[in-house]
């Protein structure tokens, strides 16, 4: 009996929405495996890792049709709704009030003011030179104007610069892209064509610029109100009386999204809704100030390798769909409005960072933002995924077919230049400026450290020749003593070295300790997968373990940035007896005494800082 022809349209329509899903899951598989590759080529490559991935996506995109990847899949929307949320929590989870409030006034300053400054100074230079509407060049300022610290960051861990400056930097772009949206769909309204649209922005136009700013307001800190009331029920309800390490991770996800989306869904005005980005800023900091202290060391252990791991994915699925969607064959029909965009983000960014910390200092700030700090923040000024993903969403509906276009391949053009160009020369920059806190003596430490570690490799494998059978007799011996010989005076000169600089002994010390306690908790975690533990005793020595590594941390921390401040004050003497408090035998933690049962969650200390992020390094250790 025939199939009816409604079953059979459905059936067929079922069909091709699986196979639609089927060739989304295949892409990002696709996409997951090039970045994985990409990662292990750069351990022998000196390359950031976020520009690596640019250039593969470019790459990709010339041959895209024989990997079956659609590049409209790269649209404004899941940038920006699925990709640019857990970005953002993951940042603000590890940025610490303390540091923050310090530098928050001018953190405000380039933030906001900044933003509207720059967008001012992009939007005239834009109008004056192309032909570009008023509102549509207000909208490529305020989109271009949203900076993005992934790469530069990555940098300042490998480099050790100070911490200040990389809360600088990263607490400017946390705040300004939120401001940078809300002014970017502000231009879009006052500036729209067609049907409702054009209601909308002859709606506001008619307001005057106090509702202008009045509205501005309502939606900024609007967001931001729901960020800090989703925040704190998170931090005070569930990560305060859980104790579930899943559980809690879980609700931080739901949090980083569910910000964003009830932001976006609460309306002010006529047609406008909250900041979505603010409110996951406001929710990020709240949890990671407030909410981690309520929770183990266990599930801080989990929250970070979490949000490391899902940052690291998302960080390469936006870099590598920046590349895929930037068609390269067509710049040359818009260069000459790419490289006014260049010089435009170029001059604002100067008058901006330039000026206003100027500004800053001239007010009488207590800590002035230093010269070189400056210069780096200048040149780190990099645009990424946020301009890309409302360039995107720049339609014929809202500035016009050919506007759009331009605009759009103009972003393009600056995300290019801002990763190829200051992304690969921030390194030169920083080493010029002498901002690495990496001083000579830890150079040298690291040197003799690597030749000894590679003497006992070459000492190891010759004993593996031997066993072998490849390498015998007189040979063995004649190699071995010349080994033999070289690791003892490698080792001496390591040792003499250290006496020199004891400073460097104690911070060899802790990475070690640091690296045994992975290894116990492998250990651990291997003894319960293979029957030889039950889960009550893989908890509990699960937790012991932690509490010591969170010891440790706390150690670290009150050691600075990178462990680069010198021993011998008051301080330092604090922290080497915590030291040898964590030095003690495995089964005891900083007080000497067992960890047979997890301390209370009021009794805990709270940690001073949480340790310095790994995550978003890609291009090697830390400091």
């Amino acid at each position: 009996m025939p199939l009816p022809l409604s079953l059979l349209a459905t059936t067929v329509a079922a069909e091709e929405a699986a196979g639609g899903v089927l060739q989304t899951e295949l892409a990002f598989v696709t996409l997951l495996s090039i970045a994985a590759l990409v990662a292990i080529l750069l351990q022998r490559i000196r390359l950031p890792y976020t520009v690596a991935l640019v250039l593969v996506g470019l790459a990709l995109a010339l041959f895209g049709d024989h990997l079956r990847i659609d590049p409209d899949l790269v649209s404004g929307d899941v940038i920006l709704f699925l990709l640019v949320p857990p970005l953002i929590f993951e940042a603000t989870l590890h940025l610490r009030w303390e540091k923050l409030r310090r530098d928050l006034v001018p953190i405000i300053l380039l933030a906001v003011v900044g933003t509207l400054i720059g967008t001012t100074i992009v939007a005239f230079i834009v109008t004056r030179l192309l032909d570009v509407p008023l509102a549509a060049a207000i909208a490529f300022g305020a989109l271009i104007s949203a900076t993005d610290p992934v790469a530069v960051i990555a940098f300042f861990r490998s480099l050790g610069v100070s911490k200040r400056l990389a809360v600088l930097v990263e607490g400017e772009s946390l705040f300004n892209d939120g401001v940078a949206i809300v002014v970017f769909k502000l231009a879009l309204a006052l500036g729209a064509v067609g049907g409702a649209a054009a209601g909308q922005g002859e709606a506001a136009m008619a307001t005057g610029p106090w509702t202008i700013l009045l509205l501005f307001a309502q939606v900024a800190f609007g967001g931001l109100a729901v960020g800090i009331v989703l925040g704190y029920i998170v931090s005070n309800v569930i990560l305060a009386n859980v104790d579930d390490a899943l559980i809690e991770t879980a609700t931080t996800l739901a949090l980083a999204f569910g910000s964003f989306a009830l932001a976006e869904t609460i309306s002010v005005g006529d047609g406008f809704h909250l900041s979505g980005i603010l409110a996951v800023v406001a929710a990020g900091l709240f949890v990671g100030n407030v909410g981690t202290r309520n929770t183990s060391p266990t599930t801080k252990l989990v929250l970070d390798n979490f949000w490391a791991f899902l940052a690291y994915v998302v960080n390469s699925l936006v870099f590598l769909l920046i590349g895929l969607r930037i068609d390269l064959t067509r710049f040359g029909d818009y260069i000459v409005p790419v490289v006014v965009a260049v010089l435009a983000i170029l001059i604002s960014r100067a008058g901006v960072v330039y000026g206003l910390t100027a500004l800053h200092r001239a007010l009488g700030a207590r800590y002035p933002v230093p010269m070189n700090y400056r210069h780096v923040m200048y040149w780190g000024g990099l645009r990424g995924a946020i301009s890309l993903a409302l360039a995107l969403s720049l339609t014929a509906g809202n500035v016009g077919a050919e506007i759009a276009a331009e605009l759009q391949y103009m972003t393009f053009g600056v995300v290019l230049f801002t990763l190829l160009v200051q992304g690969l020369s921030i390194e030169t920059l920083i080493a010029r400026l002498g901002m690495s806190e990496k001083p000579a003596q830890r150079l040298e430490q690291q040197r003799k450290q690597a030749r000894l570690y590679a003497s006992h490799a070459g000492k190891r494998e010759l004993e593996r020749l031997r066993d072998d059978g490849i390498v015998v007799g007189d040979v063995f011996r004649a190699m071995s003593s010349v080994y033999d010989a070289q690791i003892d005076q490698r080792a001496a000169a390591l040792r003499e070295h250290l006496g020199d600089w004891q400073e460097l002994e104690q911070e060899m010390v802790l990475q070690a300790r640091a690296d045994v306690l992975r290894a116990e908790r492998t250990a651990v975690a291997d003894a319960a997968r293979r029957g030889l533990i039950g889960d009550a005793v893989h908890g509990e020595l699960s937790r012991e373990i932690d509490d010591r590594r969170a010891a440790l941390d706390l150690i670290r921390e009150a050691r600075g940035p990178g462990g680069s401040e010198p021993l011998g004050g008051p301080k330092d003497a604090r922290a080497t007896e915590r030291t040898e408090a964590v030095m003690a035998s495995p089964g005891q933690g900083a007080d000497g005494g067992g960890h047979e049962n997890r301390p209370e969650r009021d009794s805990r200390p709270e940690p001073a800082d949480r340790p310095e992020r790994d995550s978003l390094d890609r291009n090697g250790g830390g400091a």
